[in-house]
């Protein structure tokens, strides 16, 4: 990965890359890996001043430590980032959530409001990868499942991802679920619709490379610590 970047507010940032190349910071596409874990103490402290009143609680109701500090330097991170791309401070940032595309609702994909930019957010354990592009975009990070539980997800997934993974020794198939998978939430969240609207329709692969993307969209791989998979789908 390159190296981290320092930003206003004293918060330390990574640009991250896919499989084909490295997104230009502030450009057409940007994406950020944060770990929680060295910013998190920065983020918590910076939280009182640039987090919102729902994000407050939201973050307020956290259980585990490790929970709230992940979700704080994730929101925290964003609000950074957009303030950057939009030239305000990130304190000023006014989030919104668009309409859901399936049932109209007040619960789509989350924006900024009176901004043409288009941001995605997924955080998994202490790895937080956010997505800013000029056109719809989805972002996702998980950590590998267990192989014991890869054979119950798997049947969830469009029939020949489920083949695909059958074919492989069971060492193989924990990475190769966790490629299908966020490939495919990144996907559904660039729609915003999520999983509601189930993962079994799209075939996006099991395989070092995406497979076709869905009409209309570009979908590739984030390059992630050993123990990850992540992806980003951007429409085109």
């Amino acid at each position: 990965m390159t190296g981290s970047t320092r930003h206003p507010l004293s918060l330390s940032l990574a640009p991250a890359e896919t499989g084909t190349a490295v997104a230009e910071p502030y450009g057409p596409r940007s994406l950020w890996l944060v770990d929680a874990a060295t910013q998190g103490p920065a983020a918590l402290g910076l939280a009182p001043a640039v987090l919102d009143d729902r994000e407050k609680r939201r973050a307020a109701a956290f259980r585990r430590d490790g929970d709230r500090r992940c979700y704080v330097t994730a929101h925290v991170a964003l609000r950074v980032l957009l303030g950057a791309h939009l030239g305000t401070e990130p304190g000023g940032v006014r989030l919104v959530a668009e309409d859901c595309p399936s049932c109209a609702g007040p619960h789509g994909r989350p924006a900024a409001a009176d901004a043409a930019l288009h941001f995605s957010l997924s955080h998994s354990q202490d790895l937080v990868l956010l997505a800013f592009a000029r056109s719809p975009v989805g972002v996702d990070v998980e950590a590998l499942l267990p192989p014991d539980a890869v054979d119950d997800v798997a049947a969830e997934l469009h029939p020949r991802e489920t083949a695909e993974l059958a074919a492989l020794p069971p060492h193989a198939r924990p990475v190769a679920l966790a490629r299908a998978w966020v490939r495919k939430e990144a996907y559904l969240k660039g729609l915003g619709i999520g999983l509601a609207h189930g993962i079994a329709g799209d075939y996006v692969g099991t395989g070092r490379s995406p497979g076709p993307a869905p009409p209309g969209w570009s979908v590739a791989d984030v390059a992630v610590p050993a123990g990850f998979a992540a992806a980003v789908a951007e429409a085109r």
